[in-house]
C-alpha cells in the first residue's frame, strides 16, 4: 500500500510527552500489577444524574436531529450569560461576547489560528497546558514561554519579558486555578495584566477550566470579574471539570466581542454546531441547581486533605494547592521530574505526570491528580512510605 506522506504542517506539531507515559503504564497493567493512576486529568465522577436526563429528554426531540444554527443556539448563549451573572455578577451580552465551542481545547487551539498570522508572537505560561503549543504551531506562530516560578506562587512576572518581545506580542494565555501548580490568582495580578494587554495592544485569553474549583473557602476569580478585562480579552470555560461532562465536548468563550466573531467564523468554516440534545443539557447544567458542583469541590478538598497530610507526615515538603484538581509535588533533590516518576511506577506502581511534560520550569515537580478515591490515595501514602525516600 502507498504510503502518504503527512504535510509540513502535521509535522510541526508538537510530540506527544504523555503518549510514551501511558505505554509505559499500559505495560504494568499488562503484567498484572495494581497501577494507582494519579497521572492524567480525567474527571472520575459521573455527570449528575439530572444533566443526564436533561440529554435523553432532549435527544427524543426531532428538532435535535436536524443541523443546529452553525453559532450554536441561543438558549445556550443566554445560560452562559446567565450562568455569567448569577456566579460572577458579570454582564455578558448573549448575541455578541458567546462562542459555543466544542470544549475548552478546541478553542484554546482555535484562537491563535483566529488571531495570529504566521511568525507572530504569542506568550505561553511555563509550566502550562500542552495544547497551548498545538495552537502556536497550527497557526504558525512564535511561542515565548513566562516563567511561573514557586517563589511568585506560579503567577508570571511581567517584569522578565523583554520590552521588544512585548512589541511583537500579539496573544498571551493564563490559566488560574492553574493547570499543573494548582495556583491561583489575585486580582492585582489580573489588574496589572489587563494594564499590560492595554498598553502593548495584547489579546489576553484566561482559560477557566478550573474556575469551579477552590480550597479552604476561597472562590477562583475569573478573569472577566476585573474591570477592562472584556476590553482586552476572553474567557475559556469547560463544563468537563465543573459537571464531570468531559467525554460530551462542551465549552464556551466569552468575552471581547471580536475575538469571539473571529472564533465563530473559524468555526463556521470547520463545524455544524454541536449536537442539539448537547446543548439543552448544557443549558440545564449552567442554569439549574448548583449543589453537585458544590458538592464536587467539597470531595476534591477531602482527597486533597487526604494526600496532602498523608505525603506531608512522611517528611515530604509538599504544599497544597489552592484550586484544581492537581497537586504539584517537589521531586526528591538529585531526581529529574522523570526519574522520579519512573521510581514511583516501578517500585510503587503508582502514576504520575513529570513536570518537564508540561515545560522547561515544570522540571522539579510532578503533578498528581486528586481523581481516585480517598481510600486509593491513602494507599498512594502507604505505598509512597514503603520506598523509604523520605524522613520525618
Amino acid at each position: 500500500m502507498k504510503h502518504f506522506q503527512p504535510s509540513e504542517l502535521l509535522n510541526s506539531l508538537p510530540k506527544q510527552f504523555f503518549a510514551s507515559l501511558v505505554k509505559k503504564v499500559g505495560r504494568f497493567v499488562e503484567e498484572g500489577y495494581d497501577v494507582i493512576n494519579l497521572g492524567q486529568g480525567n474527571p472520575d465522577q459521573p455527570t449528575p444524574e439530572h444533566i443526564v436526563r436533561s440529554l435523553q429528554e432532549a435527544a427524543a426531540k426531532p428538532v435535535n436531529h436536524k443541523y443546529s444554527p452553525f453559532q450554536g443556539q441561543r438558549y445556550l448563549k443566554q445560560a452562559v450569560a446567565d450562568f455569567y451573572q448569577r456566579e460572577y455578577d458579570v454582564t455578558i451580552d448573549p448575541d455578541t461576547e458567546v462562542a459555543i465551542l466544542f470544549g475548552g481545547k478546541a478553542g484554546l487551539v482555535e484562537i491563535p489560528q483566529c488571531l495570529l498570522n504566521p511568525g507572530d508572537t504569542m506568550l505561553v505560561p511555563d509550566p502550562g497546558y500542552p495544547d497551548y503549543w498545538s495552537g502556536v504551531a497550527l497557526a504558525r506562530a512564535e511561542m515565548v514561554t513566562m516563567p511561573l516560578r514557586e517563589q511568585n506562587n506560579f503567577l508570571p512576572d511581567y517584569k522578565e519579558i523583554s520590552e521588544e518581545t512585548l512589541k511583537k506580542a500579539k496573544l498571551m494565555f493564563l490559566n488560574y486555578p492553574n493547570n499543573p501548580t494548582g495556583a491561583i490568582a489575585t486580582k492585582e495580578f489580573f489588574e496589572e495584566t489587563i494594564s499590560l494587554a492595554s498598553h502593548n495592544d495584547l489579546c489576553v485569553v484566561h482559560d477557566f477550566a478550573y474556575g469551579a474549583i477552590g480550597f479552604d473557602g476561597d472562590r477562583p476569580l475569573s478573569f472577566l470579574q476585573v474591570e477592562g478585562a472584556k476590553e482586552v480579552g476572553i474567557e475559556i470555560y469547560t463544563l468537563s471539570k465543573t459537571y464531570n461532562m468531559a467525554g460530551w465536548r462542551v465549552g464556551f468563550a466569552i468575552g471581547n466581542a471580536s475575538v469571539i466573531t473571529a472564533i465563530e467564523l473559524l468555526q463556521d468554516h470547520m463545524y455544524v454546531s454541536l449536537f442539539g440534545a448537547v446543548q439543552e443539557a448544557a443549558a440545564t447544567a449552567l442554569t439549574e441547581s448548583q449543589e453537585c458542583v458544590r458538592n464536587l469541590n467539597d470531595l476534591y478538598e477531602r482527597r486533597r486533605n487526604v494526600l496532602i497530610n498523608g505525603l506531608q507526615s512522611l517528611g515530604w515538603d509538599v504544599t497544597a494547592p489552592k484550586g484544581s484538581f492537581f497537586a504539584w509535588l517537589k521531586v526528591p533533590t538529585g531526581l529529574t521530574s522523570e526519574e522520579f516518576a519512573d521510581i514511583l511506577l516501578e517500585q510503587a506502581h503508582i502514576m504520575v505526570a513529570p513536570g518537564i511534560g508540561f515545560g522547561e520550569f515544570g522540571e522539579g515537580f510532578v503533578r498528581v491528580g486528586l481523581l481516585s478515591s480517598e481510600e486509593r490515595l491513602q494507599e498512594t501514602v502507604r505505598r509512597i512510605s514503603k520506598l523509604g525516600i523520605f524522613k520525618k
